[in-house]
């Protein structure tokens, strides 16, 4: 028997963690494999690798523990890339030379796979004064457009595109553009953004005094504090971002506050970290651990919990030895400090086996509970860890118990940390886990409600036929697999139907036993109003959140996903007929003839022209593209040409929404200049390249015109939901985007903004 719950979990584990050869072939035949290959990888640095090996094995065994996605794809298979997730990169200095290393660095790390944030307050306001060349300073905007630029053009391991997370203070002078920069629909497109929030600005806030905006203890202005924040106020409520940290929070609560200052999180925010921080990721999958789910004895088993935490932090202890990094300055920063970022997955689910109402009283209590135990566990293992391995380097038994964060656990456990050190500086996070939860068989993500009981999606065989699958809450499906057709009860809620007040409550549970953050987004119906908005971020200070981002759909930001009254998961709903596009389980087979046409592009200063072909294939009537060749007589453009035809062909021949591979080859920029080419200006020559297959696309009808997506929109239904509407899914093209946990993420094929 498969150990997958559900086909979208095998999809999602054959898509991005089943290590294959460059040809497709798989190296990892089961996901056994994987859980071998991961187990054995970790295992390496012990004394005992075969005994450890085991144990690590049961851990993963049928999804308890879920490592991170960059360790389950990487582990092990040798590849030149890094197992951590988030990294926070060097101070930026306030100098021309000094933030193009910083770019280069950055560019480096997002190479290897790593989502990157940076605080972008060091950098001098526009209009100051810059000596010595008698000139203005242009502003931190203008760097990070710099920043969302090279992004663009990295593509990270496991062919995601690079996360970054750039921060402000709020006390900087440019403050209000950052703010509205994301108000331009063009504008930093590859950056979540966020405001630095002091504990001074908010006591001026409620007192609604005057906050002053200061750069090297020059006051540039003077402002109503509580003006600047219904600015910030405003642009969440509109655009969604800025997201809110609160980060004197953070630095009075890290356990490293006698070594270390906060200023940047990685691009999701549930790891604050300092110049060069890095941190890796991983899940205990709660739903697993639930003993006679649905009966009046339900429990969590917490022998069970606390075993497998104390596995996890072993595994993620070891994979600091095993991992590569892309700065030498991550490494020694990770082995000095040797943080580890365990959190949970499953939360709801879990809840709703206990018979909880997400959002309740009892629920809140019950998640604090169990994040507690997981504090406890993880501590004491680490403990443990420092007797057998040693204290991390930087251990300070005085300072770091004298840390706001340890102050407030158990004295057992500071008393064994005071005997003994302890191996990991900071031990927990709440992450973002989409694409792995959907892995686990679709529980419920992260500290997240269930989004949805139930929908269709549509998958396209090799045949051209297509096939409709049931996605269903992993809860939900054992309610199913328990009582048949019976009524879901009164405690089934979901994302879109919760109060956001029950959505901080939540978060204010679990964060009080988080030594570092927690990504969660607190969900809000389009028509709450401006004042009840602005509550939820108050709610979310006055309760002891590091950190709020919240959503609320609306014309700008895309409605996910609305809820009808009726919200029962078992009445399924039609998917609608039509042009639709589709993912494809597997890669089309080549026909023997394909429909195509050739183009050339001279670029100006170039011998020799470029030669595209693009070929297209007939699906239910419907001309799509196929494949691209694209060839020059100039040897210097070989290489990546030919890596070009390769990959958008890949791409193509995946099927879904791919209009979008124009919308990123027009937007690379060519650094040396571009061209005038028939009275357009054209930044370089992909995307002059980019702007052919757009044209091939419209005269085939496969887009509308310039600019415009598909001609037809992919439609599909969720079950109990009303037909959604917003961008689809640039990977599958379904209607499946959705914010989770502060990033935009595809319920039906995992892909994620954040990577």
């Amino acid at each position: 028997m498969s150990r997958f719950a559900a086909p979208i979990a095998e999809q999602i584990w054959d898509m991005k963690y089943r290590f294959k050869q460059p040809d497709g072939t798989p190296n990892d035949v089961t996901v056994e494999d994987t859980w071998r290959r991961i187990a054995r990888d970790l295992a390496q640095v012990e004394k005992d690798p075969k005994h450890w090996e085991e144990r690590f094995y049961e851990a993963l065994e049928d999804f308890k523990y879920l490592p991170a996605g960059r360790i389950t794809a990487g582990a092990g298979t040798a590849r030149s890339v890094t197992l951590f997730n988030c990294f926070v990169m060097g101070t930026v200095p306030d100098s021309m030379g000094g933030i193009f290393d910083m770019l280069r660095e950055a560019a480096l790390t997002m190479q290897q796979g790593g989502g990157i944030g940076y605080d972008f307050s060091t950098i001098r306001p526009k209009g100051a004064d810059v000596k010595g060349v008698s000139a203005d300073a242009s502003g931190p905007l203008s760097f990070m457009d710099v920043w969302d630029a090279m992004c663009r053009t990295i593509m990270s391991a496991g062919s995601r595109r690079g996360a970054m997370m750039a921060t402000m203070r709020c006390d900087h002078p440019d403050i209000f553009d950052f703010i509205t920069a994301k108000s331009d629909p063009a504008r930093l497109r590859m950056f979540n953004m966020s405001v630095l929030i002091t504990d001074a600005f908010m006591e001026a806030v409620k007192a609604d005094g005057p906050w002053e905006l200061v750069f090297d203890d020059k006051v540039y202005h003077t402002v109503e504090a509580r003006d600047l924040w219904n600015k910030i106020m405003q642009a969440t409520y509109d655009y969604a971002e800025p997201g809110v940290i609160f980060i004197d929070r953070i630095n009075k609560a890290n356990n490293l506050s006698y070594c270390e200052t906060i200023a940047a999180t990685n691009p999701c925010g549930e790891q604050p970290l300092p110049p060069y921080g890095a941190c890796l990721l991983g899940s205990i999958n709660l739903a697993r651990l639930v003993a006679n789910p649905f009966e009046e004895n339900a429990e969590l088993d917490e022998t069970a919990l606390q075993d497998l935490v104390a596995t996890a932090v072993r595994m993620m202890d070891n994979v600091v030895d095993v991992s590569k990094f892309p700065l030498e300055a991550q490494a020694q920063e990770a082995k000095a400090k040797r943080r580890i970022g365990l959190g949970v997955t499953g939360l709801a689910d879990a809840l709703l086996m206990l018979g909880l109402r997400y959002g309740s009283d009892e629920a809140a209590a019950q998640t604090e509970a169990w994040l507690k135990a997981i504090a406890r566990a993880s501590y004491l293992a680490s403990v443990e860890l420092a007797k057998e391995k040693g204290a991390f380097p930087l251990f300070d038994a005085e300072a770091y118990l004298a840390s706001g964060n340890m102050q407030q656990m158990d004295d057992d456990v500071r008393e064994a940390i005071r005997a003994q050190g302890i191996r990991n500086a900071l031990l927990t996070s709440i992450a973002p886990t989409g694409t792995i939860s959907l892995y686990a068989g679709n529980v419920s993500s992260g500290i997240e409600p269930v989004f949805a009981y139930a929908y269709t999606r549509k998958v396209l065989q090799k045949d051209g036929s297509r096939t409709e699958e049931e996605v269903v809450d992993y809860a939900v499906q054992m309610w199913r697999d328990k009582f048949g057709d019976r009524e879901l009860p009164d405690y089934f809620v979901n994302a879109q139907t919760l109060a956001p007040l029950a959505h901080v409550k939540m978060q204010a549970a679990a964060q009080k036993w988080v030594d570092s953050s927690i990504s969660k987004t607190i969900n809000c119906p389009e028509d709450i109003s401006f004042d009840a908005f602005k509550d939820v971020y108050m709610e979310a200070w006055d309760t002891g959140c590091k950190g709020c981002t919240t959503y609320r759909p609306n014309d700008v930001t895309g409605s996910v996903l609305s809820v009808s009254e009726d919200t029962k998961a078992d009445k399924p709903v039609p998917v609608a007929e039509g042009g639709e596009v589709v993912y494809m389980s597997e890669p089309l087979d080549r026909p023997q003839e394909l429909e195509g046409n050739t183009y050339k592009v001279k670029w100006p200063d170039s011998e020799h022209a470029l030669y595209i072909t693009i070929n297209d294939i007939v699906l239910n009537g419907h001309r799509r593209p196929f494949e691209v060749f694209i060839n020059s007589k100039n040897m210097e453009h070989f290489a990546w040409t030919v890596a070009l035809t390769r990959m958008i062909s890949a791409v193509f021949r995946r099927g879904g929404d791919v209009s979008f591979v124009v919308e990123e080859l027009k937007a690379v920029f060519d650094p040396r200049g571009g061209a005038w080419m028939q009275g357009k200006y054209i930044p370089s020559i992909l995307a002059a390249i980019g702007g052919v297959i757009e044209q091939h696309m419209i005269a085939t009808g496969f887009i509308a015109g310039e600019g415009m997506g598909l001609k037809t929109d992919p439609q599909r239904q969720v079950v109990g939901l009303d037909t959604p509407r917003g961008k689809a899914c640039p990977s599958c093209g379904q209607f499946d985007m959705r914010m989770v946990e502060g990033c935009m993420t595809c319920g039906s094929c995992g892909h994620s903004k954040c990577g």
